[in-house]
């Protein structure tokens, strides 16, 4: 059987956060670029960009999420960080290479993980939690194409 997490999608709400966070001049979220897998049309979505021993890495909260699923139908996408702009790829880990930014992350974003726990991902913001989650919410390392 499937796992039913698998669909949960992103709150409704989330989308005006993330329009606002990219409408602010003064904001300095990264913001990925990367095509739409039916439409073709660039889509820009806020993310959290995580760096530890010299690596970057994105947490796909949501597993239903369209941005999502558009990286993993996309070959590169690109990286906005404080004006400066990259073209990347995004290479998805396995389970057992997720595990480790998923622990960590209750301390790179508790806001985040607060609102996966809102939506059911996951039981509570543990780094136990989100290591179960491997597998289930994507971890895609960053890396320069």
């Amino acid at each position: 059987m499937t796992d039913p997490r698998l669909s949960i999608r992103p709150p409704e709400w989330l989308k005006d956060v993330n329009a606002q966070i990219m409408s602010d001049p003064e904001s300095s979220a990264a913001v990925l670029t990367v095509v739409g897998r039916r439409s073709g049309t660039p889509r820009r979505t806020p993310v959290t960009l995580y760096e530890t021993e010299g690596s970057r890495y994105l947490v796909g909260g949501f597993p239903g999420a369209d941005w999502v699923r558009n990286v993993r139908a996309a070959e590169t996408a690109e990286l906005s960080v404080a004006g400066t702009e990259e073209r990347i790829r995004l290479v998805e880990l396995d389970a057992a290479s997720a595990e480790p930014i998923l622990r960590a992350w209750p301390e790179v974003t508790p806001d985040g993980v607060a609102i996966m726990r809102d939506a059911g991902v996951i039981p509570d913001v543990t780094p136990d939690s989100l290591a179960a989650v491997a597998g289930l919410c994507p971890v895609f390392r960053v890396e320069s194409a």
